[in-house]
């Protein structure tokens, strides 16, 4: 199975022997990010720091002055990796020593977008707005990710990109200091609290028939339960139905499955557009199509016909593989099976080689594995190990 590895320039940048280390672990590709969130992350190899902290969404490329003239909602720089292009930088030392490089491009997840400019924001149905997910459904917002994952992932000697967030984004984030987990909200709770009331989707709830107004209302009342202590363990599409009544639950998976889906084509059309023939492009997904964050929830039969595969969370027991690969079983296109491999996180390098082999089972075809920069020696030792094993 083809193995990549994903990795931060800043990783690479200044470290003369990164790349060649990358390339001994017996990855043949490296998923390197050129549009990233905010981070702090460690490096533990790295000859000159111990710690980077991204403080906002950011490029990691110098980003087209022609393309983001006078336009309100552009791309940020960053500051903390040296050089102008850290993203190129990398990917040419990573070349260099033999391994292909894919752009890795975060969309629909920025804090600091919706902090300069909250109408860019969803809004749930308390009023709250979420800063870190633009809302898909805004036409500024969408003008800006397809053109961002355009520039972003097309990076000169990239010959492929993974989209990250490319769908909606929700209640659930890694939040500097999350204290959000006092009251327990099970799946479709968490659909409800995700579920956007900004003036697009508000005309769009109305216009599958479901009154604004009500729905909304509708799922104040259905989330008092959790807030009152009793919980709201339900999930499925059935649980949404449970808590919303099946008609206004079908109304609003109608119209978010609608704006995520001409998103997702309005964004792999404008890189196929930026980008050479044989670009290969990848979607972070679920097969869960209501879902919503970094894996964005995708409707199968429908992702399959806009990106060339999809890369599928992996990590954790049997039943979680088979839930994520099951629904691709078949259907042709890639199907990438990503392991977290650092077990501070939660990863499990050393059931790598078990885990591929029950995921290739499955019918994945390539592995990803996340994250080289974050993992510590003992964690690529293992990885290096399950790799040279599995051919």
């Amino acid at each position: 199975m083809k193995a990549g590895a994903f990795l931060y320039p800043w990783d690479v940048v200044g470290d003369p022997d990164a790349a060649a280390r990358i390339a001994d672990l017996g990855v043949r590709q490296v998923t390197l990010a050129s549009a990233y969130h905010s981070t702090r992350a460690l490096t533990p190899r790295h000859p000159a720091h111990r710690v980077v902290t991204a403080e906002h969404a950011a490029v990691l490329y110098p980003p087209d002055p022609d393309r983001w003239a006078g336009r309100a909602l552009a791309p940020y720089r960053q500051s903390w990796t040296p050089g102008d292009d850290p993203y190129g930088e990398a990917a040419g030392a990573l070349a260099a020593a033999g391994l292909e490089v894919h752009s890795w491009v975060v969309l629909a997840h920025s804090s600091r977008l919706g902090a300069k400019h909250p109408d860019t924001s969803v809004v749930n149905a308390y009023g709250d707005r979420y800063p870190w997910a633009p809302c898909i459904a805004r036409p500024a917002v969408r003008a800006y990710l397809v053109d961002l994952a355009a520039e972003a992932a097309a990076r000169p000697g990239t010959h492929g990109t993974e989209l990250e967030s490319c769908g909606w984004y929700g209640f659930a984030h890694l939040h500097a200091h999350d204290k959000v987990a006092g009251v327990g909200l099970g799946e479709a709770a968490q659909y409800l609290m995700s579920l956007c009331f900004c003036p697009e989707c508000r005309e769009g709830y109305g216009k599958e028939g479901a009154d604004p107004g009500d729905l909304s209302a509708a799922v104040r009342r259905a989330l008092e339960p959790a807030w009152s202590g009793a919980g709201s363990p339900e999930s499925g599409r059935d649980g949404i139905g449970k808590l919303l009544g099946p008609e206004r639950a079908d109304a609003t998976l109608r119209w978010r499955g609608r704006v995520a889906h001409t998103f997702q084509e309005e964004a792999v059309a404008s890189v196929r557009a930026a980008a050479p023939p044989g670009f290969q492009v990848l979607l972070h997904a679920d097969p869960v199509p209501y879902r919503t964050g970094a894996n964005v929830g995708v409707g199968v039969d429908h992702v399959l016909t806009v990106a060339d595969g999809v890369v599928l969370p992996c990590t954790g027991p049997d039943s979680a593989r088979e839930a994520v690969l099951g629904p691709f079983a078949g259907r042709g296109g890639v199907r990438a099976a990503n392991f977290g491999i650092v077990t501070g996180m939660g990863g499990s390098p050393r059931t790598l080689e078990r885990d591929a082999a029950h995921a290739a089972s499955l019918g994945a075809d390539e592995l990803r594995l996340y994250h080289a920069g974050l993992a510590s020696g003992p964690d690529l030792e293992a990885v290096a190990e399950a790799l040279s094993r599995l051919g």
